[in-house]
């Protein structure tokens, strides 16, 4: 089941990393939940992470442009699976590139058809060294 959520996990990285946005939610559960170190409050939806990502392309015109994960570790904990990886993200917009390097822990939960879907997603700076 490792295998699985890892490649769950690689084809939900690669789909952020080509800005592939159908692949790339379609990654997620309706009901996930959202916390991001760049957003005030916690997103309780698919949907409402979806419209702040659109908000993001309409007001910053916020575009991936590369993502690459290391580090990465699974938990299984029966149905569930926790990921935690590092992330080194280039996205662009209206002001020019900007390189982000982060950690984040996404929760994936196993489906009836036997598919992994994330139900959880929290993104963290990573620290200095």
């Amino acid at each position: 089941m490792q295998q699985q959520v890892l490649a769950a996990a690689a084809q939900l990285v690669d789909a952020f990393a080509r800005h592939d946005t159908a692949a790339y939610f379609a990654a997620f559960a309706p009901e996930a939940s959202f916390v991001f170190h760049t957003s005030a409050q916690r997103l309780d939806s698919r949907a409402a992470y979806q419209a702040l990502w659109q908000q993001w392309e309409r007001d910053y015109g916020f575009r991936v442009q590369r993502c690459n994960s290391s580090q990465q570790q699974v938990q299984l904990l029966g149905e569930v699976a926790i990921f935690t990886h590092h992330v080194d993200t280039v996205i662009a917009g209206f002001e020019g590139e900007q390189q982000l390097q982060e950690r984040e822990t996404i929760v994936f939960q196993r489906q009836a058809d036997g598919a992994w879907l994330a139900v959880h997603e929290h993104l963290s700076p990573l620290p200095a060294a």
